[in-house]
């Protein structure tokens, strides 16, 4: 059932040629960026004086096992927004269009079709960890100095980490998309979501408990992962998961799955 549910959304997505730009570009965002890292190292080394001597380029393990994985996750990550407007699209078009009333007037469920918005993205989640898996492990093997099991096995959990973020800002995009049923305002929202949580804490951070702050969503999901880097300038990262962290996340992740139905079945459709 839940497999013919995703044939549905598929069906419908691959017949969007936005779908096929914006999903390209995203994608090849991805790979690129991920994979450039040593070239920009070396590009910083031809053009700013004095770099490639004070600092050896080829001594940052920036590609090394199991470094590789942390630093493509968390840059991986800006890239989600991408993704996100794709599902905005795809998600408003069915208002737009009218195809959500065909859908139901055709025997789905309103759950039914909520549920192949959400099964579309586990699928983008789960594409975008394989590809960046498949990214860090060509990588680690070519600027790695020692490849062992041991050393590409270490911190592989931090995909999972990855695909609770991707997952949860599209949960996020699906359900402004179902609130607001307007692609442009919708994208606009997404976009700017962050900078208004950003100002709306640092407003609220000297009146209420640290705590707090941790759980508004989008500071949740910063929480998830530390910035890797800080580490090569010799400065400690929490290169862990917590319980606490990704019990936030999916509580959050829930709750826009939720809101998102609750739309869904109050609404005229």
């Amino acid at each position: 059932m839940l497999l013919h549910l995703l044939k549905i959304e598929l069906k419908k997505m691959t017949n969007y040629r936005t779908f096929w730009v914006v999903g390209g570009l995203y994608f090849l965002t991805l790979g690129v960026g991920a994979a450039s890292g040593m070239e920009f190292l070396k590009l910083l080394a031809r053009t700013i004086e004095g770099f490639g001597q004070e600092i050896n380029i080829n001594r940052i393990p920036l590609y090394h096992f199991p470094d590789v994985w942390l630093n493509l996750i968390w840059v991986g990550g800006f890239l989600k927004i991408v993704l996100a407007i794709m599902i905005v699209i795809s998600v408003t078009n069915e208002f737009t269009y009218r195809t959500a009333r065909q859908n139901i007037i055709d025997g789905l469920s309103r759950q039914q079709f909520l549920v192949t918005k959400i099964l579309a993205n586990v699928m983008y989640s789960a594409i975008s960890v394989v590809m960046l898996f498949v990214i860090g492990l060509i990588t680690g093997l070519i600027y790695s100095p020692v490849v062992s099991l041991e050393l590409i096995v270490t911190d592989l959990e931090f995909f999972f980490a990855y695909f609770l973020e991707v997952f949860f800002f599209l949960s996020y995009a699906l359900m402004l998309g179902i609130l607001v049923q307007r692609s442009g305002l919708t994208i606009i929202l997404v976009l700017l979501t962050q900078t208004i949580e950003l100002i709306i804490t640092e407003n609220l951070r000297d009146h209420v408990p640290d705590w707090l702050i941790t759980i508004f969503p989008m500071k949740s999901i910063w929480y998830l992962i530390d910035i890797p880097f800080p580490r090569y300038a010799f400065m400690e990262i929490r290169d862990y998961l917590t319980f606490t962290t990704i019990a936030i996340v999916l509580v959050w992740t829930f709750l826009f799955n939720y809101f998102a139905y609750l739309k869904l079945k109050r609404s005229d459709i």
